[in-house]
């Protein structure tokens, strides 16, 4: 790559249509061809800077440079985040609510989920033994549901489950979803808007009790920076964005059984977890497997960077993706290889699956510890409680669609028990 940091003003239409078709390689396909880590577009009808590079990452993750208020989209908003939630807050107020987040993903409540999800496993595989065919994908998506829901306290009936979890789901598939995606996404958030609003209603009223310390309990209760509490909309959609991510950890659990169908060679190092090899297979996972495309922010004030020249206002897009597997950054990024994560030095800005910089000052997502604790759970069960057969399907997914996944979901059969 040079390293020349000038911004280059690729000359075209709307490249919106490119994206759409393009998916997560968008970025990359032009970093590589312009062999350059910042180039500007026409997108969604606006001059757009994308980049990428762990200078990129680090420049990107500067909050006196970068605001995420206005940066996401109304439609996504509408659908995958919540209007005017967390990811969308700046500063201080950004922070003293982040501080709540990280309270109630903090080690001792991480254990506490790792419990109540290995029991929804174990109560998930006894009915599995008796079907012809489990989809992974969405079987996987009930139990993480379930587990979300007792952890955080939110009452929920066996009957709710299938509905639940997939308006989760299609919250998260909605994000780069147009048409029907897009209106199953936005039915799917006003349904579960409806039902944990009267949740909190319910809370508050005294007709649910609650324990404190649960993550229903404090998010009901929470107060913002003003001392004021949240209204029941706000309170609402912030729970979700604290059940939906641990919904969508269903995707990396669908790609680690891929991974272990894909590379074998990892399976006795998996079982008897030499030098942590559970650890460094789920990071590989993680970084090999698409996940998060790209981040958005918008620019705060006019500023130059390197010779690169960033306007007030403008859209800027990092490359979670590309930074993911930038040869620059990774050996051989395109192969699958956990054994680089060794001796990985924890560096914030080059491994930026769920965003970099620090996740207690930054928009660094707070569950990344728990979306690891689960993997690892999962691959155990995957690897040391069951035995299951794997039957001939699609296995292949698409790196145009956002968000993406094994075409099958991930069939299995014959399950059977071995703890």
């Amino acid at each position: 790559m040079t390293n020349n940091k000038q911004i280059i003003n690729i000359k075209s239409l709307d490249n919106s249509l490119a994206l759409m078709h393009e998916g997560y390689l968008f970025i990359k396909n032009r970093v590589d061809r312009h062999q350059s880590n910042f180039f500007q577009v026409k997108l969604f009808m606006q001059d757009v800077i994308c980049m990428s590079g762990r200078e990129a990452a680090a420049l990107f993750y500067d909050t006196n440079r970068f605001q995420r208020y206005d940066a996401a989209p109304k439609r996504v908003q509408k659908t995958l985040l919540g209007l005017n939630a967390i990811q969308s807050m700046d500063g201080q107020a950004h922070i003293h609510r982040k501080n709540l987040f990280l309270s109630i993903m903090a080690l001792p409540k991480q254990k506490q989920l790792a419990e109540i999800f290995i029991y929804e496993w174990q109560e998930s595989i006894i009915k599995w033994e008796s079907l012809n065919n489990v989809v992974l994908f969405n079987e996987v998506e009930y139990i993480l549901f379930r587990a979300a829901c007792r952890w955080a306290g939110v009452p929920f009936m066996e009957s709710e489950v299938k509905q639940r979890a997939e308006d989760f789901g299609a919250m998260i598939d909605a994000f780069g979803g147009v048409g029907l995606r897009y209106w199953k996404g936005k039915k799917a958030r006003t349904r579960a808007e409806k039902w944990i609003k009267e949740i909190i209603i319910d809370v508050r009223s005294g007709k649910i009790k609650t324990e404190q310390g649960s993550t229903l309990h404090e998010m009901t209760f929470y107060k913002d920076i003003n001392g004021s509490q949240l209204d029941v909309q706000m309170a609402a959609i912030e729970l979700i964005n604290v059940l939906r991510p641990i919904v969508a950890i269903a995707t990396y659990i669908v790609f680690s059984a891929l991974a272990l169908l894909e590379h074998p060679e990892y399976y006795k190092k998996l079982k008897s977890n030499e030098e942590n090899f559970l650890d460094m297979f789920v990071q590989e996972v993680r970084r090999y497997y698409p996940f998060t495309p790209f981040i958005g922010a918008k620019v705060i004030n006019d500023f130059d960077w390197n010779n690169c020249y960033f306007k007030k206002g403008t859209l800027v897009l990092l490359d979670a993706f590309g930074i993911n597997h930038d040869s620059e950054i990774w050996e051989k990024p395109n192969e699958f290889s956990p054994e680089r994560f060794r001796n990985w030095n924890g560096d914030l800005f080059n491994f930026i699956p769920q965003g970099g910089g620090d996740s207690a000052k930054g928009h660094r997502c707070p569950g990344e510890g728990i979306t690891i604790e689960l993997m690892k759970i999962s691959l155990d069960f995957l690897v040391n409680k069951i035995e299951y057969k794997v039957p001939q399907q699609d296995f292949s997914y698409s790196l145009a669609r956002i968000p993406t996944l094994p075409n099958n979901k991930f069939i299995i059969n014959n399950v059977k028990r071995v703890y």
